[in-house]
């Protein structure tokens, strides 16, 4: 087994090494980018040993413009007979699709005929189309950007390219975060979110359902820890890297380790203690963002019950009066269909991401 390297490394030495050359001699002239963008934790740069049983390789994505795409077959023909059958210890060849498990491919060694790469070639506007669901961002209305998959926006956005000669990244530029509307609208909804449960964390614990204030705790945490990723305009991952991502935001340590103490702690008490000092931290990041006029976080007491809040309610409603006179005016705040979780079979559909879009209609 060689010895294990970032895919994003792996990749940019495969393109200009192997793939390159075999461009520049049978396709001269002809202008191209060249980059790693879309799915795989390689991407996002979070790939280890683990990564390297399927779609994990000496990989890229080929854009071509759409006058040069009636060549894509030739590309693809004259890159299976020339390009080696490794590259730096790892196949260059992949299995056919598998139709049991969503098109996976899994690298096989082989020693003769033509090797079948993962390079895909496609347009820039073909390429959104089938990854995102969509045509060209700039002409997105809300409703498209709220239904599409947050991870799959991230991974277009913490794309790579190698080589750019027809401006891909130019047009995947307006791809690099939300909309402004579209960003209040997800922090008003999860500061929402958060207000529809902060006073059950401690009237599950008091009736003696810890495993009820153990959930509503795990699900504010996952909330808060989105606003923080929206204060800071990135994309959250999906649950697998969500974790890993907010550890890197470049935020006060505040919030992190108050969410952490919330869903360790093993009392009542120690528990509510910790999220209202989780929420006051993404009050603060709130009072950072000047998005809206300023608001005074503090805890008070429910109603003048013994339950602990800093009345989240307020920062939802502050967002929210923000989108009037916008497409997002009056829409209900349940934020995107990404923030369900283990929604992935409709969230993360292109397909089916466009028949959400008629839910996000005042």
């Amino acid at each position: 087994m060689p010895l294990f390297c970032k895919g994003k490394e792996l990749c940019a030495a495969f393109y200009e090494e192997a793939v390159l050359p075999i461009l520049r001699e049978d396709f001269p002239g002809m202008p191209h980018a060249a980059g790693l963008l879309g799915y795989g934790s390689d991407v996002l740069g979070y790939d280890d040993e683990v990564s390297t049983d399927h779609m994990w390789g000496p990989r890229l994505y080929l854009f071509l413009r759409e006058e040069d795409l009636g060549r894509k077959e030739a590309v693809l023909g004259r890159l299976g007979e020339r390009l080696p059958y490794t590259f730096r210890g790892y196949s260059v060849h992949f299995s056919d699709p598998d139709p049991n498990d969503n098109g996976v491919r899994h690298p096989v060694f082989i020693h003769e005929g033509p090797v079948s790469p993962l390079i895909w070639v496609n347009t820039v506007r073909g390429f959104l189309e089938g990854y995102l669901g969509g045509g060209f961002p700039e002409n997105w209305s809300a409703a498209e950007w709220l239904a599409c998959s947050e991870h799959r926006l991230l991974a277009v956005a913490k794309g790579t390219f190698f080589r750019d000669e027809i401006g891909a990244a130019e047009v995947l530029k307006p791809l690099s975060f939300y909309p402004d509307a579209v960003r209040r609208y997800l922090l008003a909804s999860n500061w929402s979110l958060i207000a529809e449960e902060q006073a059950f964390l401690r009237r599950c614990g008091d009736v003696g359902d810890d495993t009820g204030s153990r959930l509503v705790c795990a699900r504010m945490a996952e909330r808060l820890m989105r606003l923080a990723f929206l204060y800071c305009g990135q994309y959250a991952p999906y649950s697998k890297w969500f974790g890993t991502a907010f550890r890197e935001l470049p935020i006060s340590p505040a919030l992190g380790e108050a969410v952490a103490d919330a869903l360790a702690a093993s009392s009542l008490p120690e528990r509510e203690d910790a999220m209202i000092r989780a929420q006051l931290a993404a009050a603060d990041l709130h009072g950072q963002s000047g998005f809206t006029p300023p608001l005074r976080a503090q805890e008070s007491r429910y109603f003048g019950r013994e339950i602990r809040v800093i009345w989240a309610d307020r920062f939802a409603e502050a967002l929210a009066a923000t989108l009037k006179g916008t497409a997002l005016e009056g829409v209900p705040l349940f934020g995107s269909m990404s923030e369900v979780a283990n929604f992935t079979a409709l969230s993360d559909s292109p397909a089916r991401a466009k028949r959400l879009r008629e839910l996000y209609r005042p």
